[in-house]
């Protein structure tokens, strides 16, 4: 075995120059892309609108009641405003009129 000598850092046999290791390979590794790596965006647009729809329709009553409230209080609060800091509503208040 021409060159084959114990590894100077380790101290071991690695065998000689052309067949480091196993002389004959143990396993045979093949590799291959499975099909959602091929094309990983494939339908994901049309999956998207329809999953983000049904998604949004289980959600609509835990959603819709708490917004509808909100809107009509804030509205009744902004007419309330308006009237009284207009002239007809500060005088139902009691204030003075200048």
């Amino acid at each position: 075995m021409g060159g084959a000598s114990a590894d100077p850092k380790r101290g071991r046999y690695i065998g000689s120059f052309g067949s480091f290791g196993c002389p004959s390979p143990q396993k045979i590794a093949s590799y291959a892309l499975s099909p959602n790596r091929q094309r990983p965006f494939a339908g994901a647009l049309n999956n998207a609108v329809f999953n983000t729809f049904r998604r949004s329709r289980n959600q609509a009553l835990y959603v819709l009641p708490p917004f509808i409230a909100a809107y009509a209080i804030m509205s009744w609060a902004i007419e309330k405003n308006e009237y009284l800091n207009s002239k007809p509503g500060r005088l139902a208040e009691g204030a003075e009129e200048e």
